[in-house]
């Protein structure tokens, strides 16, 4: 006989793994495609080794993001089931819609505005956390990738380009396999940062909800809860990797630029350190997605130039569904609070 509390919690534990899979649709192209566009991994094994990474990250780093998402923008007394379920929800939707049009949108984004929605409809909103920490570091760190990889391929690629120092395929064959390695290892280093920072959107107000519903302390058990909550959410971020993954790999890894190898190793490393730096010093959920895409774009115009990158179709495409797939989020979100209210669901 299932229990009334187990059959409530189902609904938001589901909507959170229909979330998580949309993430990890998502988040594919930010982790792999550095090394799919440089030929170093074959598809089939990218959300496997996704999800396992992903996992890692979100145990071992993801607390300090989880409290954000739980604890730091709305009280969390406030997480009730359906409250949850219907932030949760509203994320998923903007996400699905992004996934469809394959291009990699930020979960985080989307997330917070949609826990500020709720905020604002029961004028609960602090806006510190926002507008001093979480709106800051959106901006300010894409634009450090993009400089940072400007940098590394300005200045160090193409004066090694020019002296035949890169890594083509008809030189330095005995050391291909660490270089290839190295673009691997360093696919796996931003699965592990996007555990770390991602999966909390959908765990840390799961976490939150739980200790609601249990009647227990949020603040003495909150590790606990959130590692529960991320054994369920975790796993489903490979799921959605093998969904969606294909072309939004196509489109990050092939279509903006096509790289080599020694410039996926820059793009991956700039794009994850700067997030695993967020998750882990400041807790504050950020974009990968666009992290990546700006480290992208940085060694596109050490390559070719500012104008012929941002000519390019995909460009375009990726910054309107950045402003769009939050905005849904939000205005979804503040719909359904309303109409939920009305129907005294709350």
């Amino acid at each position: 006989m299932i229990s009334p509390l187990f059959s409530h919690l189902l609904i938001p534990f589901i909507t959170a793994m229909f979330l998580a899979i949309t993430m990890g649709g998502s988040g594919t192209g930010p982790a792999f495609s550095a090394a799919y566009g440089a030929n170093v991994i074959r598809k089939s094994l990218i959300p496997g080794l996704f999800g396992i990474m992903v996992f890692l990250g979100a145990i071992l780093a993801g607390k300090g993001t989880a409290e954000t998402m739980g604890k730091g923008l709305l009280d969390p007394e406030m997480f009730s089931i359906t409250i949850v379920t219907i932030v949760l929800f509203s994320v998923a939707i903007s996400l699905l819609i992004a996934n469809l049009f394959g291009i990699p949108q930020s979960t985080s984004q989307s997330t917070v505005l949609a826990v500020v929605a709720v905020a604002l409809y029961f004028d609960k909103f602090n806006p510190d956390k926002l507008f001093y920490e979480i709106l800051p570091t959106w901006f300010i760190l894409p634009v450090i990738a993009f400089f940072i990889s400007l940098f590394f391929g300005k200045y160090i690629y193409n004066p090694m380009r020019k002296r035949g120092y890169t890594m083509s395929r008809s030189q330095n064959v005995n050391v291909q396999p660490f270089i290839n390695g190295l673009i691997l290892f360093m696919s796996l280093y931003v699965a592990f940062s996007i555990g770390a920072n991602n999966v909390a959107n959908a765990s840390g107000p799961i976490a939150s909800m739980t200790a609601n519903e249990l009647n227990i302390s949020i603040n003495d058990n909150f590790t606990l809860i959130m590692i529960l909550s991320t054994l369920v959410v975790a796993p489903s971020f490979g799921i959605g990797s093998s969904i969606f993954g294909d072309k939004i790999l196509r489109n990050t890894g092939k279509e903006i630029i096509l790289f080599g190898k020694f410039e996926a190793v820059i793009i991956a490393f700039v794009s994850a350190s700067l997030l695993l730096l967020a998750s882990i010093t400041k807790g504050i959920p950020t974009s990968l997605v666009q992290l990546n895409v700006a480290a992208i774009l940085g060694i596109g115009v050490a390559k070719l130039g500012a104008k012929n990158i941002f000519r390019k179709t995909e460009v375009k495409k990726f910054f309107l569904m950045w402003i769009i797939a939050p905005i849904i989020a939000f205005s979804l979100a503040l719909l359904l609070i309303y109409l939920a209210d009305k129907l005294k669901m709350l």
